[in-house]
């Protein structure tokens, strides 16, 4: 279920009607994330000790993707990570903030750090353009009085921006952005993240897969060199025993239906699901682009929606490569 902010502005709302052409790029208010605000001496260390990746090691100007895992290893939340002067903040699905922060503070004790839902006072932006050439590294980031922009992974020929900030700096991004960008839905943003490859846990979700099983370590979300954190050992098992026997693959059916959470099922084996959809959004050409979880050994085989009988996946290629040993 995707929530929105109640208090989200008109003037970042989509216009009714066909969505514009959003070949050479588009523009949107992303009202499905919500902002943690993670503040005090201990924060850093706290985060660290928690989260898949390296925040002690996070420099300003840089931002990273996370996960946070039950201590069987199995993600609750996926999250992206940022400094901005003294605080560190976290965003992921509204849907799902509210019990991410209420576990989190559950073992804050006595560390100095407190944990701080401010979505109701952050707005973000989403922002694609065509690819040139001077365009900032990924995961770099921006920060100034009105907010931080993000360059985040391509989705396909769209470089692409995420916009952090306060309402007042909002409507100046949104200004200077509109005049160049058609606006869209929010959903062509979370389409533009299937894309891209990146996965996302959504309430549909948690508890369903471990870090490799939907790539998370190979678009930089674990960090296997620094030390413990809930579910550490079995992340790390998964990483260096054996091959990787399931992993994560973009494909497209023209099933609206199609959703996170739902099963997939293999024609070689059709009496138990080979995997489940990570997430699923419709494209501007109406078709749905899922990212898909299976058995590897699955991939190769005709593989379905629900069951041997649903919808027909039709597999894509991702924009990075899997390891060599999936």
């Amino acid at each position: 279920m995707i929530v929105a902010k109640p208090n989200f502005p008109e003037f970042m709302s989509a216009p009714a009607g066909a969505l514009p052409d959003t070949g050479s790029g588009f523009l949107c208010g992303l009202d499905h994330l919500g902002v943690i605000e993670a503040s005090g001496d201990d924060a850093a260390g706290f985060l660290h000790n928690q989260l898949t990746n390296d925040i002690l090691g996070l420099e300003q100007g840089r931002a990273e993707l996370a996960g946070y895992c039950s201590p069987k290893g199995r993600l609750l939340a996926s999250l992206m990570v940022w400094r901005a002067g003294d605080r560190i903040y976290l965003t992921l699905p509204g849907e799902i903030l509210p019990s991410f922060l209420k576990r989190l503070q559950m073992f804050v004790l006595r560390s100095k750090v407190t944990l701080k839902d401010v979505s109701d006072q952050w707005l973000m932006i989403g922002a694609a353009t065509t690819s040139s050439n001077n365009a900032s590294p990924v995961w770099s980031c921006t920060t100034d009085e009105h907010g931080t922009q993000i360059r985040v992974p391509d989705a396909g020929t769209l470089q692409r921006w995420l916009w952090v900030g306060k309402p007042e700096g909002a409507q100046q991004a949104w200004a200077l952005w509109s005049s160049k960008l058609p606006t869209v839905p929010a959903s062509i943003w979370r389409w533009s993240e299937i894309i891209a490859g990146l996965p996302q846990i959504v309430d549909a979700t948690r508890e369903q897969f471990v870090p490799q099983m939907i790539n998370f370590e190979l678009v930089g979300g674990v960090n296997f060199k620094k030390g413990c954190y809930p579910g550490q050992e079995i992340v790390a098992r998964s990483q260096y025993l054996g091959k990787t026997k399931r992993r994560t693959l973009l494909a497209f059916t023209d099933d609206i239906t199609a959703s996170a959470g739902v099963e997939v099922f293999s024609v070689n084996d059709p009496e138990q699901p080979c995997g489940m959809v990570v997430n699923a959004e419709a494209g501007p050409d109406g078709r749905m682009a899922c990212l898909v979880e299976l058995k590897m050994e699955a991939r190769e085989a005709s593989v379905h929606l629900r069951s041997v009988n649903g919808p027909t996946l039709e597999f894509g290629e991702l924009p990075y490569a899997l390891n060599a040993e999936a």
